[in-house]
């Protein structure tokens, strides 16, 4: 069972008091996008299996969402951090790169 702590409330929380919301830090499109950004907004999502990214939010308790990081095979959640960043704090990427050695984030150089 995954168990994450909600960066805004404080509260250790288990799956069954959260939605999950899909992948984190994408990059939305809207009005006069083209259909294929459209399409790889709304269809094409990674799936990988390791560390991963995402949108969870604490439906039972204060309701707010937040991106986790987590490693799809293991379970295992390497942090929590506010919804409102565009991309992973340098501390959770530091934590993931110390357990996974060669593992690079996509966006940093």
């Amino acid at each position: 069972m995954l168990v994450f702590k909600c960066p805004y409330c404080g509260i250790e929380a288990d799956e069954t008091e959260l939605n999950p919301g899909g992948e984190a830090h994408l990059k939305r499109f809207g009005p006069g996008s083209s259909d294929e950004e459209l399409e790889g907004y709304l269809f094409n999502r990674e799936n990988p299996k390791g560390v991963h990214f995402e949108r969870w939010r604490h439906v039972y308790g204060c309701g707010k969402w937040f991106h986790a990081a987590r490693c799809t095979a293991t379970l295992e959640v390497f942090g929590t951090y506010s919804a409102q960043t565009f991309e992973p704090p340098k501390e959770i990427i530091d934590i993931i790169k110390a357990k996974r050695p060669g593992w690079k984030w996509r966006n940093l150089s």
